[in-house]
């Protein structure tokens, strides 16, 4: 087996910094949530994943905020290519409609989901760490894509 990470990709390049502010107001909205428990906030992650899964960027109310602090701050491009973001956005999306589901039952499991919601976030925007590819590597290696 290969110890690489294989990562889908579609040639078409987005702004890997642009990503990594969009991946902490997920990490800031999930733990907002774990503070609280508003299921609203679920809701909200789960409309803009659900946007940014099928490339509705333009409407996506996280996509439009990073892009104003892109702007603000200044921050420079940094391409990268966006089947890889737009397979973790599909990830994103099925764990918030499955932490959405459980908040609705009352099932502790949502936290935990959460909080690797959380974890994922911050990899990908503290360290560039994007466990879709991980995913999608180990996916493809046993056939499951």
């Amino acid at each position: 087996m290969k110890n690489e990470i294989d990562c889908p990709v579609d040639l078409v390049s987005v702004n890997e910094n642009k990503v990594r502010l969009v991946a902490l107001l997920v990490l800031t909205l999930g733990l907002v949530y774990l503070w609280n428990g508003w299921w609203g906030i679920i809701v909200l992650l789960v409309a803009d994943f659900l946007l940014r899964s099928f490339k509705l960027n333009k409407y996506s109310v996280l996509a439009l905020a990073a892009d104003g602090l892109v702007k603000l701050f200044g921050v420079s491009a940094k391409p990268t290519d966006q089947a890889p973001k737009r397979f973790a956005a599909r990830m994103g999306l099925a764990f918030t409609i499955v932490i959405l589901s459980l908040h609705f039952l009352q099932h502790t499991s949502a936290v935990v989901l959460t909080v690797a919601l959380c974890l994922f976030a911050f990899l990908e925007s503290f360290l560039g760490v994007c466990v879709g590819c991980y995913v999608y590597s180990y996916a493809r290696r046993f056939g499951l894509l």
